[in-house]
């Protein structure tokens, strides 16, 4: 996990780092590269740069964040830049859709192919969203958070507030607990959890995106906050202590905290209206696509088989 000094989080902006797949609607266009090639797909691309792009799963997000930009309020700021598997000539339909669109995106990368991943560091990001699996695994591997966006999942957002929830385990927090409850199973995860309530649990690839996050909402009043935080966790009581102490530690505050033990999660994020749901596991994923844009975080112990 790769965190920035006190200096840097008092004067550098939020950075989210965001696939062109994961903006757009490039459905029709993956089907083209997938099919015929990356030169057929260039072709495709450029003879229609001047056809504008439909929103993706991440476009009201994105366009939440930005306009966080617009408040007259003392704060580091958003920025949003494009990581893209495009070449610069392919990806001019891509900025031509921005510009349509008036999203603020100033930062690209185009790597034609290759993995844009290794650009993070470089731009100080602390959030990468795409469509592309291996990306994410290896942009996780570096350090980063990062989550692969599913498209086609239902977005039911509404109102002006930017709502995110996370899952716990291999998200927040590592997944040290989760290892113990895959090995030895619920009642020795739960006395476990209990016995060490007061010691913190480790951090996850997504804390600094929460303590980010976290610094433009101390701007705000908290009962007229522009950014609306919920914690999704599938633990339970005696589980929860920890979770509620470690957060305490942290100094991170959660607007929203659910233990739903076991539930799915689908119908509560629906309720909380996330404009996007952050999960390790692809059940939890498949429960909450129905509802909300979901990410999958393809970390921890849930998923060594995939890595």
């Amino acid at each position: 996990m790769v965190e920035k000094n006190s200096q840097e989080l008092s004067t550098t902006p939020l950075v989210v780092a965001i696939s062109s797949r994961a903006l757009f609607d490039l459905d029709k266009s993956h089907c083209v590269f997938e099919s015929e090639g990356l030169a057929t797909y260039a072709k495709y691309q450029i003879s229609r740069e001047n056809v504008f792009l439909q929103p993706g799963e991440a476009f009201q997000l994105v366009k939440k964040l930005l306009a966080l930009n617009a408040d007259d309020i003392n704060h580091q700021g958003v920025e949003v830049c494009l990581m893209s598997r495009n070449s610069a000539d392919s990806g001019l339909r891509i900025f031509n859709s921005i510009e349509h669109y008036g999203l603020d995106i100033q930062r690209a990368v185009f790597t034609n192919g290759e993995s844009p991943f290794r650009y993070m560091q470089a731009i100080g990001a602390d959030l990468f969203l795409s469509g592309h699996a291996e990306d994410v695994r290896q942009t996780l591997q570096a350090g980063f958070a990062s989550a692969m966006i599913f498209t086609g999942a239902s977005s039911r957002s509404e109102g002006k507030q930017l709502r995110i929830a996370f899952d716990g385990d291999a998200v927040l927090f590592s997944d040290e607990a989760e290892k113990v409850y895959q090995a030895e199973g619920l009642e020795v995860f739960a006395q476990q959890e209990k016995q060490h309530a007061e010691t913190p649990l480790p951090a996850g690839p997504f804390k600094p995106l929460m303590q980010a996050l976290q610094r433009i909402q101390s701007a705000y009043p908290i009962d007229n906050n522009p950014i609306r935080t919920a914690l999704v966790t599938a633990r339970s009581a005696p589980a929860h202590k920890r979770v509620i102490l470690t957060l305490r530690q942290w100094g991170i505050r959660i607007d929203e905290a659910l233990f739903l033990g076991g539930k799915p999660k689908g119908p509560f994020l629906a309720a909380f209206g996330a404009d996007i749901f952050f999960d390790d596991q692809q059940v939890h994923c498949d429960s909450a696509r129905e509802h909300v844009a979901t990410a999958h975080v393809p970390n921890g112990v849930r998923n060594l088989s995939n890595q």
